[in-house]
């Protein structure tokens, strides 16, 4: 990012719609190489001393602060520009992508600037549903120059935190999920907190995000609890930042149609006579690689779930977005796809008969379909008590837990034939998290945060 910054400190963005969209180059060079061979060394060292992390981050925040507010001096803020990101410009999706959608589709909003980050904007120069936006490379100078500039920032994750909103600025935070695992400050001092940050350290991240944010979306009023916690709110006296009107990803799943169902399944190559299980674990605070990222251990024997399932199941597997690790289902061809590069997750929701999950809060989102879910929670005990902690009792989750694969074999074949005990807590469960998604939920927002009459 330096580098880039450095090379087009005084780059500023063109007058109108541009799409940025250059593939990387094929070839590093030597400064390049080096970087990065440097920021291994770095991250090996950080893990290994918590001092030399603190002083490490403290020194590149300080200097990558000072460089972005170089682009204060000659960057006004642009009353009607806006600049969405998904997941650190992972992907199109999410919440961001929902309320893009509708203001996009929104007269009101047709003379203003709408921007996309993208760490590969290039593979989105050809979506149609883009052709309004401008697309900027992720932790680029020019995505630091139009941050600058637009007065409306709206990102499911945590925007760079040397990149501080500037007064006049409107930061929405919509962020991407109703907490499962306990979050920000409600991670416990005496948890490991993860391989990158400890408990504390996770703290103030998280209480620095609160007290940056303008807004925060809530799905329910059990997310606006625990946002208001895990982000310092109640403690700040900010609760007040936190918009509690449903999540706008969710719209989507009130409106699909049959073939809309038909047209993901055709487009991923999943056989329509078969019924599709929904794979979607998340990832491990204690996993990870210096060299990679964050991995993942499937746990599963998938030749032998095949014959413990027949040939009238296929696996959809989606990897979390933060996992690195690069999986091989050759050997499981025509039985296991791995969907993890699909963008959108709720086409993968509307094409599933039935989700397998552990602590991923993506159950919140696919319980709108009414649809069965089996939790693998193998590693139980571990998550709840040393690594992250879990909000919920686990006996109000709205389908059987399981802990070995006999046992999630077993409830996937059982999946369609609830006990009424477990439909009265699927139910249950509905009326507490899910009943502001409605398939309205982005208007509403739209109208908080622009102040729009109703």
């Amino acid at each position: 990012m330096a580098e880039q910054l450095n090379s087009a400190a005084s780059e500023q963005p063109p007058v109108g719609p541009r799409i940025e969209a250059r593939p990387p180059r094929q070839r590093r060079g030597v400064v390049r190489t080096m970087k990065w061979f440097v920021s291994r060394v770095v991250m090996a060292l950080s893990k290994r001393s918590l001092r030399f992390r603190h002083a490490a981050r403290t020194v590149l925040e300080a200097w990558r602060g000072f460089r972005y507010r170089q682009y204060f001096k000659s960057s006004p803020v642009d009353d009607k520009m806006i600049i969405f990101e998904s997941f650190q410009g992972r992907s199109y999706s999410c919440n961001p992508k929902a309320l893009y959608l509708a203001i996009a589709a929104d007269p009101r909003f047709s003379d203003y600037t709408l921007v996309w980050a993208f760490k590969k904007p290039w593979k989105y120069a050809d979506v149609s549903e883009l052709s309004r936006a401008t697309l900027v490379s992720f932790a680029s100078a020019t995505y630091a120059s139009y941050h600058a500039r637009a007065k409306y920032w709206v990102t499911n994750s945590i925007v760079p935190v040397h990149m501080d909103p500037r007064a006049g600025q409107v930061y929405v935070q919509t962020w991407h999920g109703t907490p499962l695992k306990r979050l920000g400050c409600d991670i416990t001092d005496g948890a490991s907190g993860n391989v990158l940050f400890s408990a504390r350290e996770i703290h103030r991240r998280y209480t620095r995000e609160g007290d940056r944010l303008t807004y925060l979306l809530s799905p329910s009023p059990f997310a606006t609890e625990k946002f208001a916690s895990a982000f310092g709110l109640a403690a700040s006296g900010r609760t007040s930042a936190i918009i509690e009107e449903g999540y706008p990803r969710n719209d989507s799943l009130s409106m699909f149609t049959d073939s809309d169902v038909s047209a993901v399944k055709e487009r991923l190559g999943i056989p329509k006579s078969k019924k599709s299980i929904l794979y979607a674990p998340t990832f491990r605070d204690d996993q990870h690689s210096s060299a990679t990222g964050y991995t993942f251990d499937l746990g599963i024997d998938f030749a032998r779930l095949h014959a413990q399932l027949g040939d009238d199941y296929v696996v959809l597997f989606r990897a979390h977005y933060l996992v690195s690790s690069e999986f091989d289902f050759a050997a499981h061809e025509g039985f296991v796809y791995d969907v993890s590069g699909t963008d959108d997750i709720n086409e993968l929701y509307i094409a599933s008969d039935v989700l397998v999950t552990d602590y991923s809060s993506v159950f919140f989102d696919y319980a709108n379909l009414g649809r069965p879910i089996v939790y693998f929670m193998h590693d139980l005990e571990e998550y709840a008590n040393e690594l992250r902690g879990i909000y919920l009792d686990v006996a109000d989750l709205p389908g059987p837990i399981v802990r070995t694969q006999d046992e999630l074999a077993a409830a996937i074949l059982e999946a369609n034939n609830p006990s009424e005990e477990l439909r009265e807590r699927y139910r249950r469960f509905n009326e507490r998290y899910t009943l502001l998604d409605d398939g309205h939920a982005a208007e509403r927002v739209i109208r908080r945060v622009f102040d729009l009459p109703t």
